[in-house]
């Protein structure tokens, strides 16, 4: 059943300038300085897509934080004032070398989005890991 304009998540057609950053700590934790770079970079340049919140938890392999997570419910409180939200960064998983998708900003987004409507297409921009 579509949800109602008070039910939806609004989404900003694009990520803010901040995520890129904090998508580079993260993924400086997982992954060589070079290769962040490049993550980064191509992240930069890719095109929006969408994908289901429960889509993007189930690859990922993490679970939904709850509501009453500090981060959560403050995205939660962004999108009940009809503020949008950031499209999520993501690093494709890879199945064959169990690898799961990566979010590399956007996991307290994805799940505030989930708790409205676990359904609901979410903006991402997803690029591949680069060779490295």
């Amino acid at each position: 059943m579509p949800k109602s304009d008070a039910e939806r998540v609004h989404w900003a057609t694009e990520p803010a300038e901040h995520d890129y950053p904090a998508a580079s700590a993260y993924l400086g934790l997982l992954l060589p300085l070079q290769r962040v770079a490049a993550t980064v970079d191509a992240l930069r340049k890719a095109s929006v897509t969408h994908h289901r919140a429960n889509d993007l938890l189930r690859a990922s392999g993490l679970p939904h934080l709850p509501p009453d997570n500090p981060s959560v419910a403050r995205d939660l409180a962004k999108a009940r004032r009809g503020d949008a939200l950031s499209p999520v960064l993501l690093v494709c998983g890879d199945l064959a070398a169990g690898r799961p998708l990566c979010i590399a900003d956007g996991y307290h987004r994805v799940c505030a989005s989930y708790h409205i409507d676990e359904d609901a297409d979410i903006p991402a921009r997803m690029v591949d890991l680069p060779k490295g």
